[in-house]
């Protein structure tokens, strides 16, 4: 057979399992409201494969839920604060126009987000091991905040988080998800305002789909590739070390400042992550001996950054956040141990924010529009997240989650939704979290839209 005939061949077979690619999908045998009727119609194969390409739990099969209406309708109540106002009549929308007083400060700003950084490694939450020498003294100069709740426990969860400033959904993130390109981001808010928003990062790009997210939302990707050999005195399997990933993040803030533009770098650093290795030499606990030494060379990076910055003459006009991913651990003996989401974030920026801390509860999604806040921007929203500076008191929430629990925090109150249409409740007392049979109505309706309104916005196309 001719090559061109074999080539006709070949096109025609293959069109049949493309088609199938692009026109078949998960809900096709949904046929009735019987989820083990519809799950004896999948096909099991199919099943696990579509799972993992699609690396989501659908909301609405597995979890409590409320009429689409009333929840988007609960949620629009909840987001409306005084500096926001609703800009869509369409009762799907979360869109509003958030108005600031006074002008705006074009600041450069300078998010490190760090790897697997619990509150309870620092001196001002109690530890003295003295293992954050550098943030420990960096806190006393900054605004820090005491009451923040990491949404997930894995990086991808924590870039979502600030990035989107949307609550977790069902399953993996969705900087991993199909389908989350051209989404509302925090980078498109600062590229609006003429900034060059970049994401800053040690590894290879591809690992977790972390390029292919930021670059399609607003986001100029950096990573390991822009390092000579030269540039690197340590990496591993995640990254090149802190200090190296720092000395590349100087070099791209310094590019943009020289075009005379403002910059937005959000950088996420790697060491601080099994297998615990970093250069010889930085600090006096020997690389690869445990989680203790990684947490204070990062420390040890992160002092020499900003020292070396902070003689810049672009830093006085320069914010500068210091926030975790996530904690180290979240094991516990609950579904979701409130204790092993707790994150620091300190902010600093002498002469422009005062010294002190932020003793509200917080929520990761709520940095974005915080951060936003201390600048005088007024721009479009579609953000979950709250400008604490702002937000009344009593209104506090913070999201917790797994890959399947969903966790929602008010008060000392904590319910959590879980799938086949499961619920727990808990009262919080400091670490201790005391199980009660019965929930609270008002929490758990609140709990339901913010998490359904979320999945449906990202499923719909409607956070774009």
């Amino acid at each position: 057979m001719s090559f061109k005939r074999r080539t006709i061949w070949f096109l025609i077979i293959i069109t049949l399992p493309l088609l199938s690619y692009f026109t078949v999908n998960t809900k096709a045998h949904r046929f009735s409201n019987s989820a083990l009727a519809n799950e004896l119609a999948g096909n099991g194969l199919y099943e696990l494969f579509a799972a993992y390409l699609n690396n989501e739990l659908d909301y609405d099969q597995f979890y409590q839920r409320m009429d689409e209406d009333k929840a988007f309708q609960q949620v629009r109540q909840l987001l409306k604060t005084k500096e926001s106002h609703f800009i869509d009549s369409s009762s799907f929308s979360l869109q509003r126009r958030i108005v600031a007083n006074g002008p705006e400060l074009k600041k450069n700003v300078i998010l490190i987000s760090v790897e697997s950084f619990s509150a309870d490694f620092m001196k001002s939450f109690g530890n003295e091991e003295n293992i954050t020498p550098f943030l420990d003294s960096l806190a006393l100069h900054s605004r820090l905040y005491t009451k923040l709740y990491a949404t997930g426990t894995r990086t991808v969860r924590g870039l979502e988080a600030l990035s989107l400033c949307v609550p977790p959904t069902p399953g993996q993130s969705i900087v991993r998800r199909p389908n989350n390109e051209n989404l509302f981001t925090l980078g498109r808010v600062f590229k609006e305002k003429g900034y060059e928003s970049k994401y800053i990062y040690g590894g290879y790009g591809y690992f977790d789909n972390m390029s292919y997210f930021f670059s399609h939302n607003n986001y100029d990707v950096v990573d390991r590739v822009e390092l000579k050999d030269e540039e690197i005195d340590y990496e591993n399997i995640w990254g090149v070390a802190d200090e190296n990933l720092l000395d590349l993040a100087t070099r791209e803030i310094e590019k943009t400042i020289n075009k005379n533009k403002p910059i937005f770098a959000q950088i996420m650093t790697t060491s601080n992550h099994r297998p615990y290795t970093y250069p010889d030499g930085r600090i006096d606990i020997p690389s690869h001996t445990g989680r203790d030494g990684a947490v204070k060379y990062t420390d040890y990076a992160i002092g020499q950054f900003v020292r070396s910055i902070s003689k810049k003459p672009w830093f006085k006009n320069t914010v500068l956040i210091i926030v975790a991913d996530h904690c180290a651990s979240s094991a516990g003996k609950t579904e979701l141990p409130v204790n092993k989401y707790h994150i620091p974030m300190l902010v600093y920026a002498p002469g422009f924010i005062a010294p002190g801390t932020m003793d509200r509860l917080m929520s990761q999604i709520d940095i974005g529009p915080t951060l936003l806040g201390l600048l005088n921007f007024s721009y479009k929203s579609k953000f979950f997240g709250y400008d604490m500076a702002k937000l009344e008191p009593g209104r506090e929430r913070a999201f917790v989650s797994t890959y399947q629990s969903l966790g929602y925090m008010k008060g000392e109150e904590l319910v959590v939704l879980m799938p086949q249409q499961e619920l727990k409740y808990f009262t919080l007392r400091g670490n201790e979290q005391i199980e009660h049979t019965q929930v609270d109505s008002t929490l758990l309706q609140e709990a339901i839209s913010w998490y359904q309104t979320a999945s449906a916005s990202f499923k719909n196309g409607w956070m774009n």
